[in-house]
C-alpha cells in the first residue's frame, strides 16, 4: 500500500484522480493490515507531512496517517516511540532543523492521535525534560507558541515540582527576548497572538501549581530591574500582568517596596519599563499595578525614585499627548469627555509646575485650548496633594543623565540649587558674541581674577564634551554676599553685580599699575587687558566727567555695555538749565499706569508722549514703584494680556519721555532760591555696544505688603532703534558752561516715577525752551538687533524659574545704511523703533539659529516662539533683554578683539592654559563614562532576584529651582500626574 501511495503522489495524474485513489487507500485502513505495512505507511506519511513538496502532498500524508492511526493505534504508538520523538526534538528530520515549528506541529498532531492512550503517559517524562531544554535555548515566539499549544492540550507534559519552577522562570526569561521586527499589521497581529498563547500557558501553570507564581514574578522583576545597558527586555512581558491575581497587589507591593536589598537604580529601571508596558495592545491591569507601585513607593517615602522616573519618562510622554487628545475628542465614547477634562487639568498642572519649556508645550496648549482651564488655586491644590519631595533630587539631576551634548552642540549649565538666575545670565553673556570673543582673547595666564574665572567658564561652554557644565567655582566667586545660598535670586541684580565686579576689578588693576610701574610681568596686568580688547569707543567716556575721560581707555565692561545718559532739569520760572551726564550699563524700564489701566495724563500730555510723562529707573534703580505705578502694576498682574499691547520701544519711549516736577515733587532752583515747577528730560548721549534692558516687572503692593509681578505681555521686536543725542561741536562749550550743580534730590528723582502735570501753560512754556536747547543737539537713530532674552516664569520675584533665549549676533551681522542727522521727538521714536526691519533690511529672523537655554537643557527654537511665549504661557514673561548695536556702513568697525596686533572677526584661538584644562576635563569625562558603564554591567551581573528599597539614595544631585512658583525643578507633585 505504501508503494502505491508513493507512486501516486509523485505521478502526473490530475489531482481529482489522485484524491479518488487516496480515498480508496484510506478506506483500506479499516481492513486488517500487517504491522510491517503500517510502519511503512507511517514512515511514508511522516515524510510527506514534514518534507512534502507542496500543500497537497502534506495534506495527503496527514489524512492517510490519521486514518491508519485511528484503526491501528498500537502500531502507531510503537512507531511514535521515545527514541523517534527524541531524535525529532534533538536532531530534526532529514533536512528539517530540530527548531523548526513544523516538528512541534507534527508531534502535537501525533499526540492527538494517541490521546487517552497509555503511550502519552510514557512520553510525558521525556517531553517534560525536552521542553525545559528547548525553553532554555530562548526559541522564537513562533516556536514557543507551538510548544505552549502542546503543553496546554497535554498538561501531563508540563514539568513538575522543582523542574516546574525552573521551567516557569526560564519561560519568563524567554519572554524578555520576544522582540518583534515586523512592521505590517498582519505580522504584528500574529506576533501578539503568539505572545498571548505563551502567557496563557503560564496562567495555566500558576493556577495548577501556585508555588510557581512567586518565583516567576521574582524573575520578572529581576529582568525589568536590570541596569545592563546592553540588554533591553521585550515589552511582551506586559502580557503576563493580566494573569497575576489582583488580590496579591497589596502583599507583593509591600514586599517589593520594603525589601532593603533593592537598589534605587534597579527600582527606577523597573518602574520605567512597567510604564513602557502601557503601550502593549493587551496590557490589562498594567495601569493598576503601576499606580499601586507608585503609591507603595510614596508610602515608604522613596520620592527620589518617583521623581527620577518622572523626569526620565516625561519627554517620552509629551509627544503622545496631542494624538491622545485628538483621539479622545473623536472616539465618541461616553466616558471620553470626562476623562479628557481630567486629562486637560493634569496637563495644565504639569505646565504650571514645569514651566519654561515652550518648545514642548506649545502644540499641547493648542490641542486643549477649547477645554476649560483650572484656576491657579485649583492647580496649586492639585500640586500640593501627595507632594513628592526629596532633598537630594533636582530637575537638573534627571537631565544630567544625558551622556552627550544635545543636537544643538551647545553646553548647558548644571543647576546648583536655585541657581537658574546665574545660569540664564551666563548663557546670554556667552551668546553676546563680541563680548565673548573679547573675554576669550584676554591674556590672563596665572591670574586668579573674576575675569579669569569667566574666561575659563566660556572656554568650557564652547569646548567641553559634557552635556552640561557645573559652574560651581564661578558661583563661589561671583555670588553677592547678600545672596543666600540655595535661595532664588533676581537675575538682573546678579547681572549688575557681575558687570560692576568685572569693571571695578579692571580699574583696580589699572590703578595698581599706575601707582607702582614695573616691567611687564608674566601675569595679568591692566595693559594686557587693554591691549587684548578693541580701542576705546569715542562716545563712551570712562568717568562721569567727559573731559577727564578724553584720551583714556575704558574697561571691557564700559566698552561693551557702557553708555551715557544725560539728565536735564529746566526751571519753568527762570528757564535756567541744570544738566548732568552719568554712565549706565543697563536701562531699567518701568511700566506706565496707563499701560495697564485707563487713567493718567491729560490730552495735552498725550500729545507730547503717547505713553505719559513718567520715567524709569536707571542703573539698577529700585524696582519697587511708587505712587500711581503701584496701582498700575497691581492691575497688570491681575489682568495678564493675551496679546502684546505695548512693546519694548514703547517702554523706551516712556523711559525717555519728559516729565513735569510740581506739587510735592517741585524742583529747588538755585537761581530762584526756591522750589519751582520744572521740566525734567533724559537723553542717551552715548550708545553702548550691547544695550541691556531690564523690564521692571516686580512692584511693591503697599496694601498687602508683598512684591507683585506685572504680567503684561510686551512685544519684543527683532530690530529697534535707540534715539541718540550728541552735542554739536559749536555748542558743546556753551552747554558745558550752562550746566550747573544739580540739587541733592535729583539723584533720588532719577529713580522715581512722578505724577504727570495738569497745567497746559507749563507744558507749552517748557516746549519753547526745550526747542531752543535742542537746536544745539544732533539727533541720531542708532540701530540695534536682538541678541538674547531672559524669561522669568512664575508669579513673584522670590520664586519661579529663569530660562533664556539667545543667538550669536555680532556688530557686523547686517550693516545698515548711514543715517543723516534728523530731528527726533518722543512721539516719533516709537515709529522709528517699531519699524526698523524695513529701515535696516536685515535677514529674516527665522533664518537665524535661536537657542533655548534652560539650565542643563539646550534646544533649538525660533524667534516666533520667543515672541509668542507670554501669549501662550502668561506666567512666562521677558525680563532682561540684550540688543547688539549694528555697524553703520561707512564707519570703521572697532568691536572685534585684537590679538597680536590683528583684529579678529571670528573666534580667537584657545590659549594653552585653557586648552589644557579642557583636555584634562574631557579625559576625566570619558573615564567617568567608562566607569559608569562598568558599574552598570557589574550591577547587572550581581543583581538579586528578590524583591528589595529603603536603601540609601544612589543619586546625590544638586538642588534646583523650587516648585513654589512653577519653577523648572523640584518634585513632581501628584501621583496621578505621572499616569497621564
Amino acid at each position: 500500500m505504501d508503494k502505491i501511495l508513493e507512486a501516486l503522489v509523485s505521478s502526473s495524474h490530475p489531482q481529482n484522480v489522485k484524491r479518488a485513489i487516496v480515498k480508496k487507500v484510506m478506506e483500506a485502513a479499516e481492513k486488517e493490515v500487517t504491522e510491517e505495512q503500517c510502519q511503512a505507511l507511517y514512515h511514508l506519511t511522516t515524510r510527506l507531512i514534514l518534507q512534502g513538496e507542496d500543500v497537497f502532498q502534506r495534506q495527503i500524508g496527514f489524512q492517510v496517517q490519521e486514518a491508519y492511526a485511528r484503526y491501528h493505534r498500537d502500531e502507531f504508538a510503537r512507531f511514535f516511540s521515545k527514541e523517534f520523538v527524541l531524535s525529532l526534538l534533538q536532531q530534526g528530520y532529514g533536512s528539517l532543523d530540530h527548531r523548526d515549528p513544523a516538528i512541534l506541529d507534527f508531534i502535537h498532531s501525533s499526540l492527538r492521535l494517541l490521546i487517552s492512550c497509555p503511550a502519552v503517559l510514557e512520553l510525558a517524562p521525556l517531553l517534560q525534560t525536552e521542553v525545559l531544554r528547548i525553553i532554555c535555548e530562548r526559541p522564537e515566539p513562533a516556536t514557543c507558541a507551538k510548544l505552549a499549544t502542546i503543553l496546554t492540550d497535554f498538561s501531563q507534559c508540563i514539568p513538575r515540582e522543582k523542574a516546574g519552577v525552573l521551567f516557569c522562570q526560564q519561560l519568563v526569561r524567554t519572554f524578555a527576548y520576544f522582540h518583534c521586527p515586523a512592521s505590517e499589521e498582519r505580522e504584528l497581529r500574529e506576533y501578539v497572538t503568539q505572545v498571548s498563547r505563551v502567557s496563557a500557558l503560564l496562567q495555566v501553570i500558576w493556577k495548577a501549581e501556585p508555588t510557581t507564581l512567586l518565583p516567576s514574578l521574582q524573575e520578572v522583576f529581576s529582568i525589568i530591574s536590570s541596569t545592563d545597558p546592553s540588554f533591553e527586555p521585550s515589552i511582551a512581558l506586559a502580557s503576563l500582568v493580566q494573569h497575576i491575581p489582583l488580590q496579591m497587589i497589596t502583599v507583593l507591593i509591600k514586599s517589593l517596596t520594603t525589601d532593603q536589598n533593592v537598589k534605587d537604580a534597579s527600582m527606577t529601571q523597573a518602574l520605567c519599563r512597567m510604564i513602557d508596558w502601557l503601550s502593549w495592545p493587551l496590557a490589562n491591569h498594567v495601569d493598576t499595578w503601576v499606580i499601586a507601585l507608585l503609591k507603595g513607593l510614596a508610602a515608604v517615602q522613596k520620592f527620589t525614585i518617583l521623581i527620577d522616573v518622572t523626569l526620565l519618562k516625561i519627554e517620552q510622554v509629551v509627544p503622545h499627548i496631542v494624538p491622545l487628545v485628538k483621539s479622545l475628542k473623536n472616539d465618541g465614547l461616553p466616558n471620553s469627555k470626562t476623562f479628557l477634562l481630567q486629562f486637560a487639568e493634569l496637563i495644565h498642572c504639569m505646565m504650571y509646575q514645569y514651566s519654561g519649556f515652550p518648545d514642548l508645550y506649545d502644540s499641547i496648549l493648542e490641542s486643549i485650548k477649547e477645554l476649560p482651564k483650572p484656576s491657579e488655586e485649583k492647580i496649586k491644590f492639585v500640586l500640593n496633594q501627595s507632594a513628592w519631595t526629596s532633598q537630594s533630587n533636582s530637575f537638573a539631576s534627571g537631565l544630567l543623565k544625558i551622556t552627550g551634548k544635545s543636537e544643538t552642540g551647545k553646553t548647558g549649565l548644571v543647576n546648583l540649587g536655585n541657581t537658574c538666575y546665574m545660569n540664564s545670565i551666563l548663557q546670554i553673556l556667552f551668546m553676546a558674541t563680541d563680548f565673548r570673543r573679547h573675554v576669550m582673547s584676554l591674556q590672563l595666564n596665572g591670574s586668579n581674577t573674576l575675569m579669569k574665572k569667566l574666561q575659563l567658564l566660556f572656554a568650557f561652554l564652547a569646548h567641553t564634551q559634557r552635556a552640561a557644565y557645573s559652574p560651581r567655582s564661578f558661583l563661589d566667586v561671583s555670588r553677592p554676599t547678600w545672596f543666600s545660598a540655595g535661595s532664588q535670586q533676581d537675575c538682573s541684580e546678579y547681572l549688575r553685580f557681575l558687570l560692576d565686579r568685572l569693571h571695578e576689578e579692571e580699574k583696580a588693576l589699572s590703578a595698581l599699575q599706575m601707582a607702582s610701574p614695573k616691567p611687564e610681568p608674566a601675569t595679568t596686568s591692566p595693559e594686557t587687558l587693554h591691549n587684548a580688547v578693541s580701542p576705546p569707543i569715542s562716545d563712551v567716556p570712562s568717568h562721569p566727567d567727559p573731559a577727564a575721560a578724553q584720551g583714556e581707555t575704558g574697561t571691557l565692561v564700559e566698552r561693551m555695555f557702557g553708555g551715557r545718559l544725560s539728565t536735564a532739569i529746566r526751571c519753568l520760572q527762570c528757564h535756567s538749565l541744570s544738566e548732568k551726564e552719568e554712565p549706565f550699563t543697563d536701562l531699567s524700564l518701568a511700566f506706565c499706569p496707563s499701560m495697564s489701566q485707563p487713567r493718567g495724563p491729560t490730552n495735552e500730555h498725550k500729545s507730547s508722549s503717547t505713553l505719559g510723562p513718567c520715567q524709569g529707573a536707571v542703573n539698577g534703580g529700585s524696582e519697587a514703584s511708587e505712587g500711581p505705578v503701584k496701582e498700575g502694576a497691581a492691575s497688570g498682574m491681575e489682568r495678564p494680556m493675551v496679546e502684546p499691547t505695548i512693546s519694548v520701544p514703547d517702554l523706551v519711549d516712556y523711559f525717555l519721555a519728559p516729565e513735569i516736577l510740581e506739587n510735592e515733587n517741585c524742583y529747588f532752583c538755585e537761581c530762584c532760591a526756591s522750589l519751582q515747577r520744572a521740566e525734567k528730560a533724559m537723553r542717551v548721549v552715548a550708545a553702548p555696544e550691547y544695550l541691556i534692558l531690564t523690564l521692571l516687572r516686580f512692584s511693591y503692593d503697599a496694601t498687602c505688603h508683598v512684591r507683585r509681578k506685572i504680567l503684561d505681555n510686551v512685544g519684543i521686536p527683532l530690530h529697534m532703534s535707540l534715539p541718540l543725542h550728541q552735542h554739536s561741536s559749536s555748542s558743546s562749550s556753551n552747554v558745558a558752561a550752562s550746566s550747573s550743580s544739580e540739587s541733592p534730590d535729583s539723584c533720588e528723582n532719577l529713580a522715581k516715577k512722578l505724577k504727570p502735570s495738569q497745567k497746559e501753560e507749563g507744558i507749552a512754556e517748557s516746549r519753547m525752551k526745550s526747542k531752543k536747547n535742542n537746536s544745539d543737539l544732533q539727533k541720531l537713530s542708532v540701530p540695534y538687533v536682538l541678541s538674547s532674552v531672559v524669561m522669568h516664569s512664575g508669579m513673584s520675584s522670590d520664586s519661579g524659574h529663569y530660562y533664556s533665549y539667545g543667538r550669536n549676533v555680532s556688530s557686523d551681522d547686517g550693516c545698515v545704511a548711514q543715517t543723516s542727522p534728523k530731528s527726533l521727538d518722543n512721539s516719533s521714536q516709537s515709529e522709528s523703533s517699531t519699524a526698523p526691519q524695513e529701515e535696516t533690511g536685515r535677514a529674516d529672523p527665522k533664518s537665524a539659529d535661536w537657542f533655548l537655554f534652560n539650565d542643563s537643557r539646550v534646544t533649538f527654537t525660533n524667534f516666533q516662539s520667543l515672541q509668542n511665549v507670554t501669549s501662550r504661557f502668561p506666567k512666562d514673561t521677558a525680563y532682561v533683554l540684550i540688543y547688539r548695536k549694528q555697524e553703520v556702513s561707512g564707519e570703521a568697525s572697532n568691536s572685534g578683539p585684537v590679538v597680536n596686533g590683528a583684529r579678529l572677526s571670528g573666534e580667537p584661538p584657545l590659549q594653552k592654559e585653557l586648552m589644557d584644562a579642557i583636555t584634562k576635563d574631557n579625559k576625566l569625562f570619558l573615564q567617568e563614562q567608562e566607569l559608569n558603564a562598568r558599574t552598570r554591567a557589574l550591577q547587572a551581573t550581581s543583581a538579586s532576584c528578590s524583591f528589595r528599597p529603603n536603601g540609601s539614595d544612589d543619586n546625590e544631585p544638586p538642588g534646583s529651582c523650587g516648585p513654589s512658583g512653577g519653577g523648572g525643578g523640584g518634585g513632581f507633585n501628584t501621583i496621578s500626574r505621572l499616569v497621564f
